[in-house]
């Protein structure tokens, strides 16, 4: 007999259902901290290349383990400049700065439009999009290179770049301090993150020391003042004794051979086994034999797990002249295009040739090494507008040296350069 006054039973706990509001309050959250976590193991973990897809397509492959539309061609030193916004990444009170590219604090004019410049790689991505864009989150790249060093040698072309990647990484490590250990040039430590950055001043690689002009053989002794003698089988000891200590080096050399660093009135001459070379080199000759000296000192020396990069050359822009010939780069933008053969093709012989001839030496010395080519050249070839130029920061600058159409003003250019670093740097960490 039907009881219509008995209520039904109350339906199990585990089978109640939820309204669609109370799944969207409590699924949404969740499901976004899991995209988000996601999205952050393979932007700085396993694919750390990610950085060069935007933020939309970050999102839509952040739920994946694999990113199928990455690339393996990626190269983010082709690519363009394109007008953009952006916040500088740090400013004048960088503690890492050196006084001469610190432009902000020099009352350089024009640093806004020269920040305001993006580069934009061109085939990092296989998909139409919107166009990627260089970046990194610092704190996230000393977090993946926890108790890791990163060393840099060369000439002041990399320490233009590290003071960059210093002043970048500071933005994360406020406590960060001046590292000058080991014999390094410059340097900082990051102790929230136990990672130490350092640059070893070699600007030739190799062992160079002045000599008097008795000790040439040679007939012309007459017409010099002295000598560097360069021992191409010899590295320098500001480098040669640390190549364990670090995770990751970065090399360079270019800037100091030419004729305007060593004329002929006091020349290089160059040494092997401890004797003249015969018939004596010419300057891209000796470039060439140590380049080859060194790429095989480190392919011995140096243990295979460090992580090895060679930075092609940064060029020149100096219009009507060489430095010391009254050279100018007060450019208000970047060269275009069509304009950088005249620039800086060598079969021109042009002030600023030396980039291409030095990059055609460097490629070949470091063919069949695992040394990476870090290759900066091509997006700094347009950059004209990006240099000190005359606001040098000392009195008289100029008149004693002449505009500086060679380094950097910081922020500016070199940050780009970190950031295609950054990205290869996690790259074969996480392939390693």
């Amino acid at each position: 007999m039907e009881r219509p006054w008995r209520k039904p039973p109350p339906p199990r706990p585990s089978a109640r259902p939820f309204s669609p509001c109370v799944l969207t309050v409590v699924l949404l959250p969740l499901v976004f901290l899991g995209m988000v976590f996601l999205a952050h193991l393979q932007l700085y973990g396993r694919y750390p290349l990610l950085n060069f897809f935007p933020p939309a397509m970050q999102q839509r492959h952040g739920k994946s383990s694999t990113v199928p539309h990455l690339r393996r061609d990626c190269e983010p030193s082709r690519g363009q400049w394109a007008r953009g916004r952006r916040p500088l990444r740090y400013n004048g009170s960088c503690p890492f700065h050196r006084n001469a590219w610190n432009c902000l604090r020099n009352g350089r004019e024009g640093m806004e439009g020269i920040n305001s410049w993006v580069w934009i790689p061109e085939t990092c991505v296989s998909e139409a999009a919107s166009p990627p864009k260089v970046g990194f989150d610092p704190a996230a790249f000393l977090s993946a290179m926890r108790g890791r060093r990163i060393g840099f040698v060369g000439d002041s072309l990399n320490e233009n770049f590290v003071v960059s990647f210093l002043c970048t990484l500071w933005s994360a490590d406020g406590d960060a301090r001046k590292w000058k250990k080991k014999g390094a040039w410059k340097g900082g430590y990051f102790p929230h993150f136990d990672v130490t950055v350092a640059y070893h001043r070699a600007v030739l690689l190799s062992r160079y020391r002045w000599q008097p002009a008795e000790g040439l053989t040679s007939g012309s002794k007459s017409e010099v003042k002295g000598f560097y003698r360069v021992d191409v089988d010899v590295p320098a000891g500001d480098w040669a004794n640390v190549t364990s200590f670090y995770d990751v080096l970065v090399f360079n050399t270019g800037h100091w051979w030419g004729p305007d660093k060593f004329p002929k009135e006091t020349p290089l001459v160059f040494y092997k086994d401890g004797e003249p070379m015969v018939p004596p080199l010419s300057i891209l000759e000796g470039l060439e034999v140590v380049l080859n000296h060194t790429v095989g000192y480190i392919g011995r020396e140096v243990p295979r797990r460090t992580l090895k990069f060679w930075r092609s050359q940064s060029p020149r822009h100096f219009y009507g002249g060489e430095w010391n010939q009254n050279g100018s780069c007060l450019f208000k933008k970047p060269i275009k295009e069509d304009q950088l053969d005249a620039w800086f093709d060598p079969r021109n012989r042009g002030v600023n040739k030396e980039a291409r001839e030095v990059n055609h030496l460097i490629q070949q010395a470091l063919q069949g090494t695992d040394i990476h080519l870090l290759n900066i050249t091509y997006l700094s070839e347009f950059r004209a507008d990006a240099h000190p130029a005359i606001w040098l920061g000392k009195r008289d600058a100029v008149k004693i040296w002449g505009q500086d159409c060679l380094h950097w003003c910081l922020p500016g250019v070199p940050d780009t350069w970190v950031d295609i670093l950054v990205a290869q740097i996690l790259h074969d960490l996480g392939e390693g």
